[in-house]
């Protein structure tokens, strides 16, 4: 089994399990929820950024630990001053060791534009993100059908999260651009 399928498969049965822990209106409730979004795309066009979403992230499951040790906060604002248009904060944690809280802290920290970096397997982990202050989040097209892209961009939208997709191949692009995308990474 490739990794990216043993992600999204566990990925499946953790949001089941989140599910039961808390509500879509349970999510919907959370102060987070209502803020106001940061437009990724619009901070990646300004010319006094230099167009760079900087990433977040603990652990990788080729490279193993990153940075056990560094903290959010203070690495985020970092990357903002340094002139990133944007943050990507990892959320998944069994294989990346990143954890809600994590994007959360960086939201807390920071005004800029903040990227949830997970599987999305399901539209609650959209509501999810849009709960813990996100500002856009990640669609892997390899994980994905393009119904399922088309139909969780619209969904990101109605919320007022943008979409980026990341896409391996032509084909992929060809298949998964839709209406609702906002931005595409390879």
């Amino acid at each position: 089994m490739n990794i990216l399928k043993e992600i999204t498969d566990y990925k499946r049965t953790e949001v089941e399990a989140r599910k039961t822990v808390n509500s879509r209106i349970q999510l919907e409730k959370r102060p987070l929820f209502t803020r106001e979004t940061t437009s990724l795309s619009k901070q990646l066009k300004r010319s006094d950024r230099v167009g760079i979403i900087a990433e977040f992230k603990r652990h990788s499951p080729s490279e193993k630990w990153i940075s056990k040790t560094s903290e959010v906060s203070s690495t985020t604002q970092g990357y903002f001053k340094a002139g990133a248009s944007g943050v990507s904060v990892l959320t998944d944690t069994k294989y990346f060791k990143g954890v809600d809280n994590d994007l959360m802290a960086a939201r807390e920290a920071n005004t800029g534009p903040i990227l949830r970096k997970d599987f999305v397997v399901d539209e609650y982990q959209i509501i999810e993100a849009r709960s813990i202050g996100a500002d856009a989040i990640l669609l892997i097209a390899a994980c994905l059908s393009p119904q399922e892209t088309k139909q969780f961009g619209q969904i990101a939208q109605s919320l007022g999260l943008e979409v980026l997709l990341e896409v391996r191949d032509s084909g992929e692009l060809e298949t998964h651009v839709n209406p609702y995308i906002d931005l595409l990474g390879v």
